[in-house]
């Protein structure tokens, strides 16, 4: 196990660095990317300040239902060729680059299951973009552009069992029949996550399973 606080230390170094840095976090479907990247928000921003580090998640790059359905992609949503990995290099790369404006990073609604813009300021204080998603490590031209922007990727390892159980009781909180979720998860996210651990000895770090501390608020 890794402990948070470690975590927490290393996200701190690229946090008060000379320049703006960019952290990403990969993993499978379930793993926990988001809830180390919310943590590690939390908790550097009740020490460095609000705002001193922004969460900028990958998913707000899904294509939007209406554009699946035209491509005949609806039934695989969440596969790498239903995200547009170009805008999500070129939001990292305007991150990176364009330290001194405010720039605003679209978020993915998971009450409608749809991605909606310019949600996420992130202000010129901001000194650490954690950003996360499954594809921070495919090796293909538009995802290794997005790679290219982040100063490091952390690869999140979870019980597969435990793994699957989330992603069933996430697809049941937002809306689908449980026997439609454990489909879904057999025959959707599944596939993915072997695309996901394919990437894993890219990382930078692996996280095998972390345990958070209890944070006010």
């Amino acid at each position: 196990m890794t402990g948070f606080a470690d975590l927490r230390e290393r996200a701190r170094a690229l946090a008060t660095g000379e320049r703006r840095a960019l952290l990403g976090i990969t993993g499978s479907p379930g793993a926990g990317k988001t809830t180390l990247a919310v943590a590690l928000v939390r908790a550097l921003g009740a020490e460095l300040g609000d705002g001193i580090v922004a969460h900028v998640p990958m998913d707000g790059y899904h294509l939007a239902d209406v554009e699946l359905e035209r491509l005949g992609r609806r039934g695989r949503k969440g596969a790498p060729d239903t995200f547009d990995p170009g805008g999500y290099a070129a939001l990292l790369r305007r991150l990176r680059s364009s330290p001194e404006e405010t720039v605003y990073a679209p978020a993915f609604d998971r009450d409608i299951e749809q991605p909606i813009a310019g949600s996420i300021p992130v202000h010129p204080r901001c000194r650490l973009v954690v950003t996360e998603g499954n594809y921070l490590l495919l090796d293909e031209p538009a995802w290794r552009a997005a790679r290219a922007e982040l100063d490091a990727v952390w690869f999140v390892e979870a019980d597969e069992a435990l793994r699957r159980e989330r992603l069933v009781a996430r697809h049941v909180e937002f809306g689908k029949a449980s026997d439609t979720a454990t489909a879904w998860v057999a025959g959707t996210d599944e596939p993915n996550a072997r695309l996901v651990e394919a990437t894993r000895e890219r990382a930078d770090l692996v996280v095998r399973g972390f345990a958070l501390p209890e944070l006010p608020g």
